[in-house]
C-alpha cells in the first residue's frame, strides 16, 4: 500500500510554542509508520521553518520546555508543503490555532486537520466567540470586554458601542456590573497564558496590566465556583462527542503550571457526574461547535456551577492539545478510540470536502 505523505507541523511563534513541540512530537510518535510517510517541519519562535532530520522511528515526545536541535532549514516553504497529501497543524495559539496557516493551506488548496479559517479565528478570539454563544442561547458567565489603546482603554458593549475609560474606571464598572472575584484573559490566547484571578481592585489592575502584554483585547469574566469539566467532538457534518472528564487543578484554578508542570494536577476521565448533566455537556458541545461552524476536531469546556448544576460554557479550543497527557486523546481513548486510530480518523476527515 503506498503511504499517505503528510506534514506534521509544530512549534510556531505564539506563547505555546512548548506546548506544541510536545503535541507535534507525540502525533508523530503515534502516527502509523505503515501507513504514512511523514514529513515533521518545526517552526521556532522566530518564524522560520525547519524540517526535523531526526529519525522518523528515533523520535521521542519531547517535555514541555525540551527545544528541537537536530534540524535542517526549509528556505522555500511552500514548495516543501506542496510534496505533501496532507497537513497537520498541531500549533496552538497566535499563527496556528487562529485561520492564518489554515488560510495559508486553503490557498495551496492542500487538505488539512482540523476547523477551516472562520471557526479557526471565532475560536481564538474569546471575545467574539461569546458572541456567537450569546447568540446560540449558551449559558455563560458574565463578561465585560475592553480594548487597550495606548495608556488608556475602550468599553465594547454588548452593542459593539465604544466608550474611552481609564483603568480605574474599568475597575468601577467591573466592580459595578461582575463583582469579585473576576478573571481576567487576554481575548487571543491559550493554555491559560496571560490568565489571572483578581478579587480586589488593585489585583484586577495588575491583572489587566500583565493581560494587555499579550493581546490588546481583554475579556473580564465573573468567577464561577464550580467543577471544571470538558469534552471532546470529533466529525464534520455527522459529530461524535466524547463522554466528559473533570479537571482537579493542583492550584487554584488550571494555570499553564497547573497543566503541564504541576504533577499533582489530575484528571477524572469519565467525570463522576450525573447522567443528564453529561448529556447535557456533549449536546451543548455539539451545538456550540455546530454554532461556530467547527470541521473536524475540538475540545469543548464547560463549568458546573456549584450549588445549581448549570452547565455554562467556557471555550472551544480548535486545536487542543495532543500531549501523552491531554484530555482530548485520553476522552477517545476512554471510548475505545486509540491516540493511533483518533489521529487516522483525523487524517480521513481532512480529505472530506
Amino acid at each position: 500500500m503506498e503511504k499517505i505523505k503528510i506534514a506534521v507541523i509544530f512549534g510556531g511563534i505564539s506563547t505555546e510554542h512548548d506546548v506544541s513541540i510536545t503535541s507535534g512530537t507525540s502525533v508523530i510518535k503515534n502516527l502509523d509508520k505503515g501507513k504514512y510517510e511523514i514529513y515533521p517541519i518545526y517552526i521556532d519562535k522566530d518564524g522560520n521553518w525547519f524540517e526535523y532530520t531526526k529519525k522518523i522511528e528515533e523520535i521521542k515526545v519531547l517535555d514541555v520546555g525540551e527545544q528541537i536541535e537536530e534540524k535542517a532549514k526549509i528556505d522555500y516553504p511552500i514548495e516543501y508543503l506542496q510534496e505533501c497529501e496532507v497537513v497537520f497543524p498541531v500549533l496552538h495559539g497566535l499563527y496556528g490555532e487562529d485561520g492564518t496557516i489554515q488560510g495559508m493551506l486553503e490557498l495551496l488548496q492542500k487538505p488539512y486537520v482540523g476547523c477551516k479559517v472562520l471557526s479557526s479565528s471565532i475560536c481564538m478570539d474569546k471575545a467574539y466567540a461569546k458572541v456567537i454563544f450569546d447568540k446560540a442561547k449558551l449559558n455563560q458567565a458574565k463578561y465585560l470586554y475592553f480594548k487597550r489603546v495606548g495608556a488608556d482603554f475602550v468599553y465594547v458593549d454588548e452593542e459593539f458601542n465604544e466608550q474611552e475609560c481609564t483603568l480605574e474606571e474599568v475597575a468601577k464598572k467591573v466592580e459595578n456590573e461582575i463583582s469579585y472575584p473576576v478573571f481576567v484573559k487576554p481575548s487571543n490566547s491559550g493554555s491559560s497564558v496571560g490568565i489571572k484571578k483578581a478579587t480586589n481592585e488593585q489585583e484586577l489592575k495588575d491583572a489587566v496590566e500583565y493581560a494587555s502584554t499579550f493581546d490588546n483585547k481583554i475579556l473580564i469574566e465573573e468567577g464561577i465556583k464550580g467543577r471544571e469539566v470538558e469534552t471532546a467532538v470529533l466529525g464534520n457534518n455527522h459529530l461524535k462527542v466524547a463522554c466528559v472528564g473533570e479537571i482537579l487543578p493542583a492550584e487554584e484554578f488550571y494555570t499553564f503550571d497547573a497543566k503541564y508542570k504541576n504533577e499533582e494536577s489530575r484528571v477524572v476521565i469519565p467525570a463522576q457526574i450525573p447522567e443528564e448533566i453529561s448529556e447535557e455537556i456533549r449536546n451543548t458541545a455539539m451545538k456550540a461547535f455546530k454554532a461556530v461552524d467547527g470541521s473536524g476536531l475540538a475540545r469543548v469546556d464547560f463549568f458546573i456551577e456549584e450549588g445549581t448544576n448549570r452547565v455554562i460554557i467556557n471555550e472551544i479550543n480548535t486545536m487542543p492539545g495532543f500531549t501523552q497527557i491531554s484530555m482530548y486523546p485520553k476522552l477517545w481513548e476512554q471510548m475505545g478510540l486509540s491516540y493511533t486510530k483518533l489521529l487516522d480518523a483525523l487524517i480521513e476527515l481532512a480529505f472530506v470536502k
